[in-house]
């Protein structure tokens, strides 16, 4: 059955004025108006009784609480990238009176502060522009960088130096000590001049340069025969140079001191130093038990117990790791450093500078490129100038060490566990036609 639309019957008395006054149950008239076309974003308000209202209260929904916060995030960001695929963002008007002067200012309205970008990449490049030119990213131009830039460039330096990070590998490692190893290394260069052993030839009357290459050969045989570490060598000849630049010794104790100083490098260095016996049994019984304890006693007493020194070994360790070396690299180092170190002339070198010239000389004899690079530079603190003297000796005994009758480091470094690096050509860049004509010496 076909039903018909309700139509509400108009209450008698009451005229119905545009719809809006009506009667309820109770016979109360109440005032309604129409409501006004909810396409309009802006309402104009409806005239009632030559009386206008207020406008209308719309709920808020999800869309248009989104607009709202839209709205007020472009108040506080006047440049916005808008994605071209949504919605265009209304901008935020000032609040307009309840009653217009011109009904159709609203719309006008609208329409001024209506925001729609088009093209976000325009947009982008823009906001990088107003970024880049703000005053916070502007570096600020003082006096000093302006004379600095202007002496490099008249000088000829315009590229900074590449100095690697050779601690890199070693940041996660705690015995390392990444934060403390350059301070450390300062303090190294510092104090090891104080610890430098002296020229002593002048003071000893019964012995030569000559007797002590000799002794040194001799002290690097029994340290390879007691499997002794490097630290343990190169601390007992510094204690051997040390204590013949304070005190005369004779010929016949010179044997003595040597093996005195290698049991108190021993005690040092080594967790399972040599037994006295067995040192007695290396001399060939030539000294007894109570004559190296006595004249460990006097080295000690003589050198005042001081026995932590930055040896060459320290900085050898340092330098070669900053060359970025491979292990051939590393042996051929290590040879030219005892090589040198048999030698009584290279006394006048101080550590480091030893270390860092068998490092440069290495890398010539080895052919790398370039020679002395900017991170070697940084860490031994040295120039390819002052090292050059230094360099030349040794390279000059490196050519020489294959005809020598002292042959223990030409030996040691000769096995293939070494790399055979001994048998390598000293570096030709560092010898003269003079070194070549010089006689062979023991």
């Amino acid at each position: 059955m076909a039903t018909r639309a309700h139509v509400p019957e108009q209450v008698r008395g009451v005229p119905a004025v545009d719809g809006a006054k009506m009667q309820n149950k109770n016979g109360a008239v109440k005032n309604r108006r129409a409501l006004g076309d909810i396409g309009n974003l802006v309402s104009v308000p409806v005239v009632q009784g030559g009386k206008p209202q207020p406008p209308i209260n719309r709920p808020i929904t999800r869309s248009f609480r989104a607009q709202l916060l839209a709205n007020a995030q472009n108040e506080r960001n006047p440049i916005n990238v808008v994605d071209n695929n949504k919605a265009p963002v209304l901008a935020p008007k000032k609040r307009q009176p309840l009653v217009p002067k011109n009904p159709e200012a609203p719309r006008a309205n609208q329409k001024k502060n209506l925001v729609i970008k088009l093209n976000p990449k325009v947009e982008t490049k823009k906001e990088e522009k107003l970024a880049e030119s703000s005053p916070k990213n502007k570096k600020a131009t003082t006096y000093s960088s302006v004379l600095s830039a202007r002496s490099k460039a008249a000088c000829g330096i315009t590229n900074k130096p590449k100095i690697v990070d050779i601690d890199e590998s070693d940041k996660g490692n705690h015995l390392a000590a990444v934060e403390y190893v350059d301070d450390m290394y300062s303090y190294y260069k510092e104090v090891e001049k104080e610890s430098q052993p002296q020229m002593y030839m002048h003071i000893q009357t019964d012995m030569n340069e000559k007797m002590r290459a000799i002794l040194i050969d001799w002290l690097l045989e029994v340290h390879i025969k007691f499997e002794l570490n490097l630290e343990t060598f190169y601390l007992t000849v510094n204690i051997i140079d040390r204590f013949l630049s304070v005190k005369a010794v004779p010929k016949r104790e010179l044997q003595l001191v040597g093996i005195s100083a290698l049991l108190i490098a021993s005690k040092y260095e080594e967790i399972w130093p040599p037994q006295v016996n067995d040192l007695v049994y290396v001399t060939d019984n030539a000294y007894n038990n109570k004559q190296i304890l006595v004249m460990e006693k006097t080295i000690l007493g003589n050198l005042e117990w001081y026995l932590t020194v930055p040896t060459q070994y320290v900085f050898l360790v340092r330098f070669i790791k900053a060359s970025i070396s491979d292990l051939e690299m590393e042996n051929m180092v290590h040879f030219l450093a005892e090589l040198g170190m048999m030698h009584y002339e290279t006394l006048k070198f101080c550590p480091s500078m030893l270390a860092a010239s068998a490092v440069y000389t290495a890398r010539c004899a080895l052919n790398k490129s370039p020679a002395w690079t900017d991170t070697l530079k940084f860490h031994t603190g040295y120039s390819e100038s002052e090292i050059m003297d230094c360099s030349k000796l040794l390279a000059f005994h490196h050519s020489r060490c294959g005809e020598s009758r002292l042959r223990a480091v030409y030996k040691k470094y000769s096995k293939a566990e070494k790399g055979g690096v001994a048998m390598v050509s000293a570096a030709k860049s560092l010898l003269s036609a003079d070194d070549l004509k010089k006689p062979v010496s023991a």
